[in-house]
């Protein structure tokens, strides 16, 4: 706990000085154009793996960057999904998945949860990645756990669409969807090309969108 709070007092004195006017304008008011949802794995930090500054993102973490579709009773990631879209008017949102991912590991493998049965049923929320994963074939674990990490990427972007927040900002023009996979130990990111339902990368591919999608134009 030590490292962690010398970390703060290393921000105190040097961090937040250089940007003393940044903090000054974010006292009173956001305006993120981004909603960032990834996984809550320590290995992955949105911020700076997209080089934005405090007030750039607005960012929900958990286990599996898991978006539960709407339902009767919206929890905590349904609320910041519809305050991000309504209030705060974000124009993309990007879903973000990651190599080596205890959460898809888990699935893809299928250990067992009974020791921890709130993180288990929290995974019910990628089933469809599960079922989707199952009927495709594998060269090997990796390449399973992988490809599980992907198809949870696609299910998420599924699931976010049935939020009548994120459906009405679609249908208006105003929000497009991103899903991304981002590799710990290269750093690079393939991104959801919705044209194609592929993985493409991010570097070659800089305006791909998983939803809405630009269809190519006739020659």
């Amino acid at each position: 706990m030590q490292d962690v709070i010398k970390g703060f007092l290393k921000f105190h004195s040097d961090a937040f000085p250089e940007r003393a006017d940044l903090f000054k304008n974010l006292a009173t008011k956001q305006s993120p154009n981004t909603l960032f949802i990834s996984c809550s794995d320590s290995r992955l930090v949105p911020e700076l793996v997209t080089q934005r500054e405090p007030g750039g993102l607005f960012v929900i973490r958990n286990a599996g960057n898991i978006v539960p579709s709407y339902g009767p009773e919206p929890g905590g990631v349904s609320a910041s999904v519809e305050y991000a879209v309504t209030a705060l008017q974000v124009t993309d949102v990007v879903i973000c998945g990651h190599s080596d991912c205890g959460a898809m590991s888990a699935i893809a493998t299928c250990q067992c949860m009974d020791h921890m049965p709130a993180v288990g049923s929290w995974l019910r929320y990628a089933d469809s990645a599960r079922i989707v994963n199952e009927s495709l074939n594998h060269l090997s674990e990796h390449d399973r756990i992988e490809s599980m990490v992907r198809e949870n990427v696609i299910a998420q972007i599924e699931n976010i669409k049935t939020h009548p927040s994120v459906r009405l900002a679609i249908r208006e023009g105003r929000l497009a969807l991103h899903g991304w996979v981002y590799d710990i130990e290269t750093g690079n990111i393939d991104a959801l090309d919705g044209v194609t339902n592929s993985f493409v990368s991010l570097t070659q591919h800089t305006k791909v969108h998983a939803y809405p999608v630009q269809l190519p134009e006739a020659v």
